[in-house]
């Protein structure tokens, strides 16, 4: 478990320095908030727009966070032989796969919380205190799912197939999840069995004060599920290899 933390510790101060990842995670959501959050007065799933996209810039931050930049690394520190070096030490046989996801989950919160700042204060957003939390938690569970997804896909694609490959997945979740602007008609029922789609929409719910339906948390459950086995798949398949 030291190995982990220590492993751990140096991912995160490795990302610290990595501008680019901040900037899609953070300052992208965060600009957009800005520009759109305040300027549009019309209503998204049954609460003002204002509420709507800070709950979906704050899922897109992490989502992105979740996704791109740990799929890119994961595979190009496969083809530098990282995970090779790795293996060589007393570390744990899954103690890399264990520290990306830990890394994973901490990165996203700024993001969010950044975002939520903003809809507070900016956005002039106005819920009970219990709300804010809660909110947080779904976005924060239902976007570091992608985590798992992000193992697969850098243990399984090279450094120069993995751009393509999460750019597509980025954005037909970001698109069908209405993370960018809120889709109706055959897109937007396809949309709802997204995951991004699932996190906004509780979080949607929460606000409006209606009970969230049972299916909302079970799919993000079930997403979760999904991801992990093909980070298990991809894991175990190249494990000869790096």
């Amino acid at each position: 478990m030291a190995g982990v933390i220590a492993l751990t510790r140096a991912e995160l101060s490795r990302l610290a320095h990595n501008r680019r990842y901040f900037i899609f995670t953070v300052a992208f959501p965060v600009i957009l908030y800005l520009l759109i959050g305040r300027q549009v007065t019309a209503h998204a799933y049954q609460i003002g727009f204002g509420a709507y996209y800070m709950i979906a810039m704050a899922t897109f931050g992490a989502f992105s966070g979740a996704l791109n930049g740990n799929a890119q690394r994961i595979s190009q520190e496969k083809k530098e032989g990282w995970i090779r070096q790795l293996r060589l030490t007393p570390l744990p046989a899954n103690a890399y796969v264990i520290t990306k996801i830990i890394v994973s989950l901490a990165t996203t919160i700024p993001a969010i919380v950044i975002v939520l700042l903003l809809g507070r204060f900016y956005g002039n957003v106005h819920l009970p205190a219990w709300e804010w939390p809660v909110i947080a938690v779904v976005v924060w569970f239902g976007s570091t799912i992608f985590a798992a997804l992000a193992v697969a896909i850098g243990y399984r694609f090279a450094p120069d197939q993995v751009q393509p490959v999460t750019l597509i997945i980025y954005f037909i979740f970001a698109i069908l999840g209405g993370l960018w602007f809120p889709l109706s008609g055959f897109l937007g029922k396809v949309g709802q069995f997204t995951p991004t789609y699932e996190a906004v929409r509780i979080g949607a719910y929460v606000i409006h004060g209606d009970g969230v339906p049972a299916g909302l948390p079970i799919g993000l459950v079930v997403w979760l599920g999904i991801f992990v086995a093909l980070a298990t798949v991809a894991v175990r398949s190249t494990a000869e290899s790096v």
